[in-house]
């Protein structure tokens, strides 16, 4: 295997982490976002709630951005197709994530029920549609998407992005990627605060978990019949960035499921997550906290690791030109520019995984209702 190949196998490898990463400490947030006006009773309710998550969720941002410049600089084929494909579902994204820290910054700055109210719901608009825009992105691209290219390499869509969005599959991926959402923020709620928010975010972490498992259970029914995508001859690994030859791809019912035929130890990564979801529903109502928020993050490792084993080596296929389908093999940067990337994703990565755990180690803690009431610098 040449070093090329390596480095794509790699970065496939680092793609898949910053997705979880993002998953996990954005969707934690989103999460209490999306829990808000349920949780929260009442205006100081609230306001706690807004200070449990008001210290990390600016920094955990940072996954979302970390995830974006990887696609970027190590898959450069894949980020403009994708992009394109999904420009005006990747503008609601921003949208709604735009909406999200001036949410923060001007709620607090009247004192009016109205005022505040209305910032509310769009903590729950900026914490539900991201999530779902997230979860749903994995559908479309399990499903397959409607694109090709010319003899040119002039990239052309061939289905709206309403049919995107108006899917049965995509809409039960978009609600599963909800679900663990409010799994975790519930999660980060019970372990910074007490009664009364304590006990009705353990309710909805609760429910929420045994939605995630049941919608991933559903989620691999679908997959079994689904037109999945395979490879019909062997390819050469190490070639170029171009999608337009060197590949011959076919697709058939059931084909996402080869690679766990093939390798039966992948199985391990659905059962894990389906397990976590589960365990994790079950130690919430145990009231272990701790181990229910490892149990989240347990429960996206194996939910992101299913579609990557599943998908291996396609990233996003096309239904239109199944050859034309954007993989491992033929969407990645040059041997230079994934050299270079490494070194300096080897670099931050550690420091930034550091540098949170430390935030959260030092902003740890019960934060009081009491207290934040009677607080005006809090937001």
């Amino acid at each position: 295997m040449d070093i090329y190949t390596i480095l794509k196998l790699i970065w496939g490898g680092i793609l898949c982490l910053l997705m979880i990463g993002l998953a996990l400490m954005v969707g934690m947030d989103m999460g209490v976002g999306t829990l808000l006006r349920f949780v929260g009773k009442d205006d100081a309710e609230r306001r706690t709630m807004l200070n449990i998550i008001g210290p990390h969720w600016d920094g955990n941002q940072v996954w979302f951005v970390l995830g974006g410049g990887a696609i970027f600089a190590a898959f450069p084929t894949l980020y403009a197709t994708s992009f394109s494909v999904f420009y005006l579902v990747m503008i609601m994204l921003l949208f709604s994530m735009i909406l999200r820290p001036v949410a923060f910054e001007y709620r607090s700055k009247a004192d009016s029920t109205r005022w505040r109210a209305s910032w509310d719901w769009t903590f729950l608009i900026s914490g539900f549609l991201p999530m779902f825009i997230y979860g749903a992105a994995f559908g479309n691209i399990l499903s397959g998407v409607g694109y090709h290219f010319s003899w040119t390499g002039q990239y052309y869509q061939d289905s709206s992005f309403i049919s995107y969005l108006l899917n049965p599959f995509v809409i039960l991926c978009g609600l599963l990627s909800v679900s663990l959402s409010v799994y975790q923020g519930g999660v980060m709620l019970m372990l910074r605060s007490n009664d009364p928010i304590y006990s009705r975010a353990r309710n909805f972490s609760r429910i929420a978990g045994v939605l995630a498992a049941f919608l991933f259970a559903a989620g691999g029914v679908f997959i079994c019949f689904m037109q999945g995508f395979m490879l019909t001859e062997p390819v050469n690994t190490a070639m170029p960035a171009n999608p337009l030859h060197g590949q011959h791809v076919a697709r058939a019912a059931g084909a996402w499921l080869l690679n766990y035929s093939a390798h039966p130890v992948l199985w391990l990564l659905p059962v894990a997550g389906l397990a976590s979801m589960i365990c994790g529903s079950a130690l919430v109502t145990l009231k272990k906290t701790v181990l229910a928020w490892w149990c989240g993050m347990s429960a996206w490792i194996g939910v992101i690791g299913t579609v990557a084993a599943a998908m291996f080596p396609f990233l996003m296929p096309s239904t239109t030109k199944p050859d034309q389908s954007l993989t491992l093999w033929n969407s990645t940067g040059s041997l230079y520019g994934l050299t270079c990337m490494l070194i300096v994703s080897t670099i931050f990565i550690p420091l930034i995984i550091t540098y949170t755990s430390w935030c959260y180690y030092v902003m740890r803690g019960k934060v009081s209702t009491a207290e934040i009431a009677n607080d005006p610098h809090s937001y």
